[in-house]
Parts: structure tokens; sequence; C-alpha cells
């Protein structure tokens, strides 16, 4: 396990290293950059820039007039100390403003997760179990729905039920008064009252998908030989369910989980952006508008890092879970 675990943890660094490169020309691809959108707008609006600034000088300041390849020089040196750069639209330190998303963005990311995962694994092993009776079908209906609706469509039909229906505001994380506010019991605890629905709305289609994962890979396993030998021997349902078919049944599982967590810390942009929800999300949606290089690249780096990290931990469970990975690789 250990050598296991040392292989898949000196590729990480690698393959971060080419993912920078590929996210910086992401950033770059597009034509022209946020100063050639600026000045169209200033030229729209009739105005210019002002006395002793041209366009060559912010480039200067900015060092975009540089080759790019020095440009993503400076672009990794700068984030190895946690020196993201400065957002060209919000002309602030990249990290001041993504300190406090990333906070709401995990905590959100975080809950979601453990609700998917609580929700994912009974359900699919329930469905498998009594396959093609009532409960079966209850839960097929259900994890269809949730795969079939995009969630910011759930979004829109939540913000109106609790409009209509109790006349509350669920847009958000905290209520007007604590928006601002310093941490405290009464913050935490307006936190709480507004996570629950886009808790809900990001978590849907993450568990229907892998509720119906672990469904198809159980079944799959209940009908192989061992689980028949073990019946006749007197094995009881469940500790045989549980201790055999449901372990290996889990492979897939975790192995698509590491993905979903990069999604569900993204905040799924569009969701975020209808529920007005504070993560990295609509920030990035704006950035890539506004061609705010390095606000985009330090998103976007941010979530490719996670992704990584999601995929790691997804392997080594896999490894600590099924021997035999360990044992092909």
């Amino acid at each position: 396990m250990l050598q296991f675990s040392l292989r898949r943890i000196s590729l990480f660094f690698p393959m971060l290293f080419l993912a920078s490169i590929l996210v910086f020309a992401i950033i770059q691809a597009p034509p022209g950059d946020y100063l050639d959108d600026f000045a169209a707008m200033l030229a729209a609006e009739g105005e210019t820039f002002g006395e002793g600034i041209s366009m060559e000088r912010l480039r200067q300041q900015y060092g975009l007039d540089k080759p790019i390849h020095v440009q993503y020089i400076k672009w990794i040196w700068n984030v190895l100390h946690w020196d993201l750069g400065v957002s060209l639209e919000w002309q602030k330190p990249v990290t001041e403003l993504l300190i406090q998303r990333l906070l709401m963005t995990v905590i959100l990311g975080a809950s979601t997760v453990l609700l998917t995962w609580t929700l994912a694994l009974p359900i699919g092993v329930i469905s498998a179990v009594k396959q093609y009776s009532i409960i079966d079908y209850v839960f097929t209906f259900i994890s269809y729905i949730g795969v079939a609706t995009p969630n910011f469509v759930l979004a829109l039909i939540g913000m109106w039920l609790a409009l209509s229906m109790f006349n509350a505001n669920v847009t958000g994380l905290f209520s007007r008064d604590y928006i601002d506010a310093d941490w405290s019991i009464a913050r935490f605890g307006d936190l709480v009252k507004h996570l629950w629905l886009p808790m809900i709305i990001l978590g849907t289609s993450g568990t229907a998908r892998l509720t119906r994962i672990v469904r198809a890979n159980l079944l799959d396993e209940l009908s192989k030989p061992y689980v028949e030998a073990a019946r006749a021997k007197g094995v009881s349902p469940w500790k045989l369910i549980i201790k055999y078919p449901t372990r290996i049944a889990l492979n897939p599982f975790i192995s698509t989980a590491g993905l979903e967590i990069t999604e569900l810390f993204s905040g799924s942009l569009i969701v975020a952006t209808v529920l007005s929800l504070p993560t990295v999300g609509p920030l990035l949606l704006r950035a890539l508008i506004s061609q705010d290089m390095f606000m985009a690249g330090s998103i976007l780096l941010i979530l490719t890092t996670l992704t990584l990290i999601g995929t790691l931990i997804s392997d080594l469970m896999l490894a600590a879970l099924d021997p035999r990975i360990r044992m092909t690789h």
C-alpha cells in the first residue's frame, strides 16, 4: 500500500504542472485581453484613458507586454508564493477576493458531498437488494428525475416554492444583517438556515448518479457464484451483502466520487449564479466574460488542483478497499 501511495503521489506534481500550463493556455486563447475590452468600452462611451495613461503603459504595468512564456513563469512563481496577482476588473488582489468565497465554497461543497454519499450508498444498496419491488421502483423513478432535471431548474423551482408557500427569500447564504458581519454563533446559525436548499439542489444529480452506479454494480455482484456459495453455507443475508458484494460494488462508486468533488466545490456555476451564492462560481463566470486573466486563471487552477486531489483520494481509497488494485499497479 505504501509503494502504491508513493507512486500515485509522485504523479500528482507533474500532472499539476502540466495542468497549470493548460490553464494558462486556456485563459490566453481568446483574442485580446481585459485591456482591449476596457478600451473598446471607453470608446463606445466616447471616453478615453486618463491623462498620462496609455494602453502601452497599462500593458507594461500588468506585464501583458511580455512574451507568453515569460508571463507564465512570472504567474506560476507568484502562485507558488500564494500571490495570485491583481484582478484587472476589481483592482484588488485576487487572494483578497477569493479567500472569503473559498471558505463558503468549501463549506457548501463539503456539506453537499456528505449529503450525497450518505444518501447514495444506502439507497443504492436497498434498491439492489429489493430489485423490482415498490421501493426499487420509487427510488429508480426519483433517481431518473434527479439525473434528467438540470440543477438550475431545481433552483428556480425551490426559490418559487419558498417564496410562494413560505414567503421566504432563500437566495444567498446569509440574511442581509449577517452578510458582512463577523463570525459568531448567530452568523453560523444563519448560514445553516440558508445552507439546506443549495445543498439539496447541488446534491440531487450527484446522489441520483451515484445511486444508479451502486445499484447496477451490486446487482452484478449478487449474481456471481461466490454469493450463492455463501448463501448455501448459511451466511446471514445482510452480513453477506455488506461484507462481500457491497465492498466490490463500491469500486466504481469511489472512482467517480472523486470527480464529483470538483463539481460540487465549484458551486455548480449556473446554480450559484441563480441563487446568488457567494462561491467562486459566479466570480469565475464574471472573470471569463471580462477576460480578467489573473482572476480566471487562479480559479481554474484551484479547481484543477481540486480535481487532481479528488482523483488521488479516490485512487488511495480504492487501493485500501480492494487489494487487487495494489497488486496490478
